[in-house]
């Protein structure tokens, strides 16, 4: 009963505490005498009658609230429609208001009109029918309309939030299209917006890596930005001119990632077992157990939509700003921006949830915890790369309908009958990565030297290419064939199409990673270098043979 003491109005409230005061004793008398109450109606201002009914009542109910004013007419909640009219609103409701269509209340009234009149019944006014829609349970009317992720966001109670003890005990990874248009180098026009893959630690809130990239984000992306989190960066932050301090490194104890493919894939799956890292999913379809690395993008792209060419966060924001028109930041350039506000402002600035930066959050943190390292940190990035099974022949390995051969791998043969994990990087198929028995890796060049390095995607577009022109099988020849055109025609049109500008771009970001095959986490991708630069194992250029090299 005691929420409806809070129910009442203020006035009413009043007058039943003043009834209930001067009522009280006499309800708990089991003889009343006619003085008492002719007093009690008196002070109340009220009847005789009215007196003995409100005592009749409080002996009843016991309660304050019970003296409460009541409203003259019939009780609130009673129905006076006879009980086919009310069956008749009833499946009126379930049959054309609780649908996913959400109906309006007027239409849905215009239809319960018709229904009524076709079985010869007088249909009740609108605020009748409407309050028989309210009278029904609030949260079943929103899941049947407007379905359960709905019924998750208005009804669901939150009940603490994500936290972590310690530096790299929860560590969360996500994506997101960056609200800004991004031009090329040369001829300064649009490529259009690039993707973000943000890597953030739970318990200081600190960015511990993240990749921008031209691709949707897949397998290849959430390895680069991991690898970016665990290993060093002062490299990567030498080659940008960043001088602000980015000391985060080490594997993280779990993981914690929504249902994305790419976060379902045999690649991250085995790499994080590899490595002793625990993987942790949201339930399916509930954005708020992601809210930490939410929150933060949302931060980071409140920023970027100060930044010419930003596309805002909505249409209504964006108005008549023309995006493309006013773009002029390249991706390199966009890179370090976004490398410099997080390095800057985000990291250094003190943090609501904290109540301090970031940074400062870390460095204390980290002073009394062991952070794990992995073992090589060379063959860390090949760990998480995608793969496919091959069994290692005579002449070589196979994939893509590409051949690749390497004299690293003559011991393997006759000696294993199980098939191998190859290993490719999408950026560059220039070179796989047999994975041996015992773990380490043999980086396997084209077998035909020749060959200029590709990447997965034009490889791809050249297959679909060859077989919409009718061919059934399709050579290495034709392939690469293929893609020598691609480009051609590419280099010619990057000028008249976003698309065409957008896909020279990826290329060139490709090239830029088989010009430094020894770093297959660098590249125009942000991502952490794997050694210091008198530790690097040394690599061939495409163009040489290498012997056999063992990561």
């Amino acid at each position: 009963m005691q929420s409806s003491v809070y129910t009442v109005e203020d006035t009413a409230w009043t007058i039943a505490v003043q009834r209930s005061d001067v009522l009280r004793p006499l309800s708990e008398k089991q003889r009343l005498s006619l003085c008492e109450v002719n007093e009690a109606a008196r002070l109340l201002q009220i009847s005789i009658p009215h007196v003995y009914r409100l005592i009749r009542k409080l002996r009843a109910e016991q309660t304050t609230s019970a003296m409460t004013l009541q409203s003259p007419g019939p009780r609130k909640g009673r129905r006076r429609l006879p009980p086919h009219i009310e069956q008749i609103i009833d499946q009126a409701i379930d049959r054309f208001f609780m649908k996913r269509e959400r109906l309006t209340l007027k239409r849905f009234y215009g239809l319960f009109v018709l229904d009524c009149r076709a079985h010869g019944h007088v249909p009740p006014c609108f605020n009748t029918v409407l309050s028989r829609i309210k009278a029904r349970d609030l949260k079943t009317t929103v899941r049947r309309r407007n379905g359960k992720a709905c019924v998750e966001a208005g009804f669901h109670q939150f009940q603490g939030g994500l936290e972590a003890e310690r530096p790299l005990d929860i560590v969360q990874i996500d994506h997101t299209k960056v609200d800004l248009m991004l031009v090329d180098d040369v001829t300064r026009a649009s490529i259009g917006r690039p993707w973000l893959t943000l890597v953030m630690d739970i318990h200081t809130r600190i960015v511990l890596g993240f990749l921008l990239s031209l691709e949707a984000p897949s397998t290849t992306s959430v390895a680069l930005a991991l690898t970016q989190a665990v290993l060093p960066k002062d490299s990567w932050r030498a080659e940008r001119l960043i001088e602000n301090s980015w000391p985060t490194c080490g594997l993280p104890r779990c993981i914690h990632v929504d249902n994305g493919v790419e976060f379902h894939s045999r690649a991250f799956e085995r790499g994080c077992e590899q490595h002793g890292i625990q993987i942790v999913y949201r339930p399916p379809a509930t954005p708020r157990y992601g809210g930490h690395i939410e929150r933060l993008m949302g931060t980071l792209m409140r920023r970027i939509q100060g930044l010419p060419g930003t596309t805002f966060s909505n249409v209504v924001e964006k108005g008549d700003y023309r995006s493309e028109d006013r773009a002029c930041l390249s991706f390199r350039e966009f890179e370090r921006i976004l490398a410099l506000e997080v390095l800057g402002p985000y990291h250094n600035e003190i943090h609501r949830g904290l109540g301090q930066p970031p940074m400062t959050k870390w460095a204390s943190a980290t002073e009394t915890t062991t952070v794990r390292h992995p073992a090589n940190t060379r063959a860390f990035l090949l760990d998480f790369l995608p793969y496919e099974t091959r069994v290692i022949r005579r002449d070589g390995v196979r994939l893509f309908n590409i051949q690749y051969q390497d004299g690293g791998l003559a011991h393997l043969l006759g000696r294993l009958d199980t098939r191998l994990r190859v290993k490719y990087d999408p950026r560059d198929l220039s070179a796989v990565y047999v994975e041996l028995p015992d773990g380490d890796h043999v980086r396997v060049p084209y077998a035909d030297l020749r060959r200029e390095p590709i990447t997965l995607w034009e490889h791809r577009h050249a297959v679909r290419r060859l077989k919409d022109e009718g061919r059934r099988t399709v050579d290495e020849a034709s392939i690469f064939a293929a893609i020598r055109e691609q480009r051609a025609i590419l280099n010619e049109a990057c000028g008249q199409s976003r698309e065409a500008r957008r896909n020279f771009v990826r290329r060139e970001i490709a090239q830029r990673c088989a010009d430094s095959p020894s770093e297959p986490n660098q590249s125009q991708f942000p991502a952490g270098k794997a050694e210091d630069d008198a530790d690097r194992i040394p690599m061939p250029p495409p163009g040489a043979h290498s012997g056999v090299e063992i990561w």
